[in-house]
């Protein structure tokens, strides 16, 4: 199969705008391919790969298909599960005897012949593997980098300094990360969600546990201490194998030590507040020293990650007034979040904005969701973002938020959202969830500067 991908010269992505489906366009585009693709509808990735010179229609239809891409000797067809079914396009290639795969599998090929890193976990992919890639790329590594969220360093989810080494996300969501085959791996953490697809945590696990079975012979498996899975530990003030210690925040920077298997690197920095972020930074370092990075460039690089879009984001940050934005959607997430605001912002007024994401999780978390949303002083709750979902029956925003535990708590539509955090008394706006609320950034950003 790797023979046929470097013989094909014409690829079609349905659901180019997506995160990781828009990454793979750039890769084959950059590598001398013709790209082009179809997504609902136009986007600031959308927009990115147009000025990248890959073509990008919007319209469902038969006729939207360029004329160099209808025939299935030529083509092949890269689409992501978040197309429906009835998608036109999706079913005039089914119908034409085109090769269709899935992003997961393409991803998997092209990563194969390559060193791969791959970081695995149902959070902290996005942040692990993003500060991979930097520090990576600081040491002077040939890396090609698949990010599942826009890097803040590089101003972009791809990255192509050579083509040796691979660093990619390892999605558990439909069991995506069975196609890949990494040298180091690493599992952040494997709480339960995305429940549809696996129907329970145990399920869930036993495809984590799977997953790691995926590395090559001699390969490294990097685990969070606590984890169920035999691997090289790392934690926070613990005996794991890689472990930071003497933790102090100031001015939302950490300084801290790290203590390897092989010694120890004091006064380390890293601006990204919350103790999951630290987790992130030290999987990250600890998989890259692996490799045989020096420890003290290292150090160097972490201190210069300037972070990812929608990942704690700061969009206003004075004295009277902080505004941040991030794309938690599971309760943990909002936990870590909370700890991260309190411990950045402590003794302030926090009011969080958020949108439910998809039917089924709110539906399968609702008390955990209700528990984490109460850590807040005031919540203002968005209507479900459906994604790729129907609405199930007495599953509702209005519901969601009878059970949380808050006096100052509300249900407003989004677009008069702007408006009412004009007018509230927060010190702290935080916005969070995985729809499309990280639209209306820029729109509150606006009213709030105002």
């Amino acid at each position: 199969m790797e023979k046929d991908l470097k013989n094909i010269a014409k690829f079609y992505f349905l659901g180019i705008g997506g995160i990781g489906m828009s990454g793979l366009a750039r890769y084959f585009k950059q590598t001398g391919k013709s790209v082009v693709g179809y997504d609902k509808t136009a986007t600031e990735i959308t927009a990115g790969l147009v000025s990248f010179g890959i073509d990008v229609n919007f319209a469902d239809t038969v006729e939207a298909i360029p004329e160099g891409y209808t025939d299935p000797k030529e083509t092949l067809v890269v689409y992501t599960p978040a197309i429906p079914k009835n998608s036109v396009q999706l079913n005039y290639f089914r119908e034409g005897g085109f090769t269709l795969m899935k992003r997961a599998e393409v991803l998997g090929m092209v990563t194969r012949d390559t060193y791969c890193f791959a970081v695995a976990g149902t959070h902290g992919k996005t942040t692990t593997t993003s500060i991979l890639a930097h520090l990576l790329k600081e040491t002077g590594t040939p890396i090609t980098a698949f990010l599942g969220g826009v890097s803040e360093n590089f101003n972009s989810n791809f990255l192509m300094e050579g083509t040796d080494y691979t660093v990619v996300e390892a999605d558990e969501f439909d069991r995506s990360f069975l196609h890949l085959s990494p040298d180091i791996a690493c599992v952040t953490s494997m709480d339960a969600d995305h429940l549809d697809i696996y129907g329970d945590k145990s399920a869930l696990e036993a495809s984590f546990r799977e997953f790691t079975k995926r590395l090559k012979p001699g390969g490294k498996l990097f685990v969070k201490s606590g984890l169920p899975l035999e691997g090289i530990t790392y934690g926070l003030e613990d005996e794991s194998d890689y472990n930071i210690q003497d933790i102090q925040l100031s001015n939302s920077t950490y300084l801290f030590t790290v203590r390897t298997p092989v010694g120890i690197i004091q006064d380390v920095t890293f601006s990204k507040p919350g103790r999951h972020n630290l987790l992130n930074a030290l999987a990250a370092f600890a998989m890259a020293a692996e490799l045989g990075a020096p420890h003290s460039r290292l150090a160097e690089a972490l201190a210069t990650f300037k972070g990812i879009k929608r990942r704690f984001s700061y969009h206003i940050n004075r004295e009277d007034l902080v505004y941040i934005d991030d794309y938690a959607h599971h309760p943990s997430e909002i936990d870590a979040v909370c700890e991260a605001v309190r411990s950045a912002h402590p003794g302030k007024k926090v009011l969080a904005v958020f949108q439910p994401h998809l039917f089924s999780r709110t539906r399968d978390f609702a008390d955990e969701f209700a528990e984490s949303l109460s850590g807040f002083d005031a919540l203002v709750m968005l209507e479900i973002y459906p994604a790729r979902e129907l609405p199930i029956p007495g599953v509702t925003a209005d519901w969601l938020l009878e059970k949380v535990k808050l006096k100052d708590k509300r249900l407003l539509e989004k677009a008069a959202l702007p408006e009412y955090l004009k007018q509230a008394e927060a010190e702290v706006i935080l916005t969070i969830g995985a729809g499309d609320i990280g639209v209306e950034v820029e729109r509150i950003k606006k009213v709030l500067n105002s």
